[in-house]
């Protein structure tokens, strides 16, 4: 039945919710606002664009996220002075949770492709990128249960999914959770020998909270239009269907005015609504 089938929401900047605030009410779709993870935005007055983000949203009754900052950092990086700015940006991103009542931030995982090849190159390198990565994180994820809001870390150049679920399960923490990004996994798939992207869903089987839904084809992080791309959709949403639980599902496209040609897509195949 249609009512069986999953929800699907968008990721969008504040000055598109205007445009897609009928469709987001109608079903109270999820939502993850991304105009919050920039430095220059968090360095200064936000508080309007967060008032601005309240009004576009009065009403919608679904779950509401942001993605958290990333620009220019790791989670795990070696210099400890860097960590201390990076959990500042995190405590920001967690400030902006709590003006616009999200609970859930999109993080970015710290593995690499150079990872892949090379943690058990020397000893102890996979024991570090933990160590580093909750030096950074400890007091973001204790400040995050107090506040109810879920960190979910996306891959990025992950090859291996079982070492970033790994990483979410050290935490042993209800607000540390996993995001599959479909078309970083695609990339991954294509060009660097990762699973194929239903391999990531399974993977991340309890702990997913959070997908990003964007076609590619293999070689580039593309964020496509669904059906645009290579991605096996009728495999991935076969995955999402097996899980005992409803990850958001959050269209995350370059070019926004293609989430009716995507939505358009997932209702004639069947698998989405």
């Amino acid at each position: 039945m249609t009512s069986d089938l999953p929800v699907i929401g968008a990721c969008l900047p504040v000055d598109a919710l205007a445009d897609y605030r009928d469709w987001l009410l109608e079903a109270d779709r999820d939502i993850e606002v991304q105009s919050f993870f920039f430095a220059e935005t968090l360095d200064n007055d936000w508080q309007p664009l967060a008032e601005e983000t309240r009004r576009q949203l009065d009403g919608h009754k679904g779950r509401i996220g942001i993605h958290g900052p990333f620009w220019g950092f790791t989670i795990h990086s070696m210099d400890p002075a860097i960590r201390r700015v990076v959990e500042m940006r995190m405590m920001q991103g967690l400030d902006v949770c709590k003006a616009i009542g999200a609970d859930q931030m999109v993080i970015h995982s710290p593995y690499t492709t150079w990872d892949h090849n090379n943690l058990d190159n020397i000893p102890g390198s996979r024991a570090k990128v933990i160590e580093f990565t909750h030096d950074t994180l400890d007091a973001v994820v204790k400040r995050a249960e107090d506040q109810g809001v879920t960190l979910v870390i996306e891959n990025i150049m992950d090859i291996n999914p079982a070492e970033r679920r790994a990483l979410a399960d050290s935490f042993n923490s209800d607000r540390v959770k996993l995001s599959v990004d479909t078309g970083h996994a695609h990339y991954a798939h294509g060009s660097t020998g990762a699973p194929p992207v239903d391999y990531f869903i399974q993977d991340a089987g309890a702990q997913l909270e959070h997908v990003h839904l964007q076609d590619a084809d293999g070689y580039a992080d593309r964020h496509w239009s669904l059906g645009e791309g290579t991605i096996l959709w009728d495999a991935v949403f076969r995955a999402i269907a097996e899980l005992d639980h409803g990850p958001r599902l959050v269209l995350e496209l370059r070019d926004k005015t293609r989430i009716p040609r995507s939505m358009a897509y997932l209702t004639e195949r069947g698998l989405a609504r």
